[in-house]
């Protein structure tokens, strides 16, 4: 059970829908555009909020740590001692964002004792607001509408119709059609920030996600996974183990997961990761 005070979680909210609307009002004027590394990149708008929601958090929980993705220093946090930890992504799917896309998000996940406890994720251009953990619940908010619970929907898997998976253009093109001739019924469902993906999967627009090109780091996670597993989705990697947030599987410097990701619901991992395995290990 999260333990926030309902206070602490409308503060939050607030956080997020003020950050995402100012990236939403910034998408429609000219803002800058820098390369941080081979095909990725970081505007002005993701540094003004970053330093807006590292102050946010930093004066809700002092006492916690705050990681974020565009202040490195903030990444020592992770090796440090702390109850609780806070992963902030302040656009999700930056290249959605800067292609004038409506598939970009701010994210905020807390992980404590090495497991992701809660998520939020609010995406601008539908002012959609979802948050919730294990053993809270999940919530949703549009707009000023009055907060309800989401109730995940499992989509129907049948044998013979088509179903739906989740995956990233650049996976799609590096295994999309080696997947589609081992499971001729798949239809590959494509968005532009990870939590929002996660989210096609806990509303039942898709069974599955897989995340396979070994780039997503705690920030892009961290949240989204607590909402999955709130959810009753599995998180795990291609060989059925639980996605993990200490230890060997996460890179230390850049806090990259090194293990692939799968999130989806039971059957459809059941059923469908041996396949996806083989595929990934050219079998």
């Amino acid at each position: 059970m999260v333990s926030l005070s309902q206070s602490e979680i409308s503060a939050i909210n607030q956080l997020l829908v003020s950050a995402g609307n100012y990236a939403l009002v910034q998408s429609r004027q000219s803002f800058q555009i820098f390369e941080k590394g081979v095909d990725d990149y970081v505007t002005t708008v993701d540094r003004a909020l970053d330093h807006k929601l590292l102050t946010g958090f930093h004066q809700l929980f002092p006492e916690d740590g705050v990681i974020t993705e565009e202040n490195q220093a903030t990444a020592r946090q992770f090796s440090q001692t702390y109850r609780r930890l806070w992963f902030i992504d302040p656009i999700d799917g930056t290249d959605d964002f800067i292609g004038g896309g409506a598939s970009y998000a701010v994210m905020v996940g807390q992980v404590a004792n090495g497991v992701p406890q809660a998520g939020w994720i609010y995406a601008p251009v539908h002012q959609q607001l979802v948050w919730g953990g294990k053993g809270w619940g999940l919530f949703q908010q549009h707009g000023a509408e009055e907060p309800q619970s989401l109730v995940p929907q499992e989509p129907p898997l049948v044998d013979g119709q088509s179903w739906a998976l989740v995956i990233g253009d650049k996976d799609e093109r590096r295994f999309g059609a080696a997947i589609a001739a081992r499971l001729p019924q798949v239809n590959f469902v494509s968005l532009g920030s990870f939590g929002l993906k996660v989210l096609a999967v806990i509303t039942g627009q898709a069974g599955l996600y897989i995340y396979l090109n070994g780039r997503v780091k705690l920030w892009d996670t961290t949240g989204p996974l607590a909402l999955a597993q709130a959810a009753g989705l599995i998180c795990c990697d291609l060989a059925g183990n639980p996605i993990t947030f200490t230890g060997e599987a996460i890179e230390a410097d850049t806090l990259m997961h090194r293990q692939p990701i799968l999130v989806g619901w039971p059957r459809y991992i059941e059923q469908f990761r041996p396949v996806i395995r083989q595929v990934v290990d050219g079998g």
